[in-house]
């Protein structure tokens, strides 16, 4: 039986700010609540090296007061309508995002403009936001996982802008001061920036983006500059590197740095994320946790960017059984190069990329969130209807050139006590994918 096709997203409304920022607008049918994103680009990915973290210090900082108001005052008129804002960064942009009802866009949607142009980075509330964030860094330094998973983002992308956590790194964001924060907010929308609309906007939406704080000149936006350039590159061969943790488990994580989202191989990438980690009819789920118990956790993670994004199979296993463990998650990366997918399991991932592409427009706020990262990646509004179409004429054959040509020579990154490590270090130094140039070479084991 055939799938019944996805229908395509509508055709946005468009329109570009005074300052230079493109809207797209995409009017959904259904309750009248609006979705919002201004995604600008310069995530942490620009934090600059001695102010890793700054772009996410930014970001915590831009709700904690504005303009007129302060961070009790701005929580009190959006939570007091029942609306959402909040503000991240991520790798490559730093987004703010808006769910409010459609009566009440008036008194919110002019937040947007106000965040980016008069934010108050007040010193006792970037005192707080920074104490918040080291926190978070030194709990991350418990968890086995994020470990595993920071020793192998450095060794994939070293000192370059994806290197790090966006949360930063505990040195120096403690050192990270209010003028270059101030420096780092007057820059905001230089480098591009797209703001994105899902659901039922008001009529005059327009205006409302257009509209100046009182006492201020009309154009109160900084000037946005079109989204254009590359994201970081990856510079890690393949290396084995370790942390040692006492710990019970052991966490394992084999990957590569590859392509941007923009590159016409990241579609093959997907399609051989959804064969390996999608669901419990993935092969990674099925091969180590269903045949041979190895797996309390299994999966693939492939985040879109706009540089070298990083393809990463992870595994969390019993310290005692690290050694099948590392071989048979070795064997599975081994087998993506050495054989093509079977036509039941190029259909399987087929499905599920599908599956997952209707999912993520199901409502106004993941619309939302799709279109300004597709925009901000540069790609056209249509990419995710275009990916569908171009995904159906993939082949297996393809899917296995596309592995041999960015995943030949991963990376392993293991957390795990000193008894495992060793375990798995054999395993890996006998494996094919070890013995390569430069696999072999064990990296010292970081506390």
């Amino acid at each position: 039986m055939s799938t019944p096709p996805i229908p395509p997203l509508p055709a946005p409304e468009t329109f570009t700010l005074s300052s230079g920022c493109p809207v797209w607008v995409s009017r959904r049918p259904g309750p009248a609540i609006l979705s919002v994103r201004l995604w600008i680009k310069g995530g942490s990915a620009t934090d600059p090296l001695g102010e890793r973290g700054r772009a996410q210090l930014l970001a915590g900082l831009l709700t904690r007061g504005c303009g007129q108001l302060s961070g009790e005052a701005i929580a009190d008129l959006v939570e007091g309508l029942g609306d959402e804002l909040r503000c991240e960064a991520s790798e490559d942009a730093l987004v703010i995002s808006l769910k409010c009802a459609t009566a009440d866009a008036a008194a919110v949607l002019p937040l947007l403009h106000t965040m980016v142009r008069r934010p108050w980075l007040a010193p006792d509330q970037l005192s707080l936001e920074r104490q918040l964030n080291l926190q978070t860094l030194a709990r991350q330094k418990e968890d086995p996982f994020q470990q595993a998973h920071d020793l192998l983002r450095r060794q994939l992308y070293g000192e370059g802008g994806y290197g790090h956590d966006p949360l930063g790194v505990d040195d120096e964001l403690a050192a990270v001061e209010r003028p270059r924060l101030v420096q780092a907010a007057t820059g905001l929308g230089a480098q591009g920036a797209v703001l994105v609309m899902a659901g039922q906007p008001p009529e005059a939406v327009r205006d409302l983006l257009e509209v100046a704080d009182e006492g201020e000149e009309p154009n109160p936006w900084t000037t946005f500059a079109p989204v254009s350039g590359a994201g970081p590159a990856g510079c890690g061969g393949p290396e084995l590197v370790t942390v040692e943790q006492d710990t019970e488990q052991m966490v394992l994580m084999l990957g590569a740095a590859t392509v941007p989202l923009a590159d016409p191989r990241s579609l093959a990438l997907r399609l051989l994320q959804c064969h390996l980690g999608v669901g419990m009819s993935s092969r990674l789920f099925v091969a180590l946790r269903e045949e041979h118990g190895l797996a309390y956790d299994v999966g693939v993670h492939l985040p879109a960017r706009r540089g070298a994004a990083p393809f990463v199979c992870h595994l969390s296993s019993s310290a005692e059984r690290a050694a099948v463990a590392t071989t048979e998650l070795l064997n599975e990366w081994q087998r993506l190069l050495d054989q093509p997918l079977t036509a039941q399991e190029w259909q399987l991932a087929l499905a599920k990329f599908r599956g997952s592409a209707a999912v993520g427009r199901q409502t106004g706020g993941q619309v939302a969130d799709r279109q300004a990262l597709v925009l901000g990646h540069g790609l056209p509004w249509a990419y995710a209807d275009e990916a569908l179409v171009r995904a159906e004429a993939l082949t297996p054959h393809a899917l296995q050139q596309v592995a041999r040509s960015l995943l030949a020579a991963p990376s392993l990154s293991l957390c795990g006590p000193a008894a495992a490590l060793a375990l798995a270090e054999r395993a890996w130094a006998a494996h094919p994918l070890g013995r390569s140039p430069g696999g072999s070479a064990a990296a010292a084991a970081q506390s």
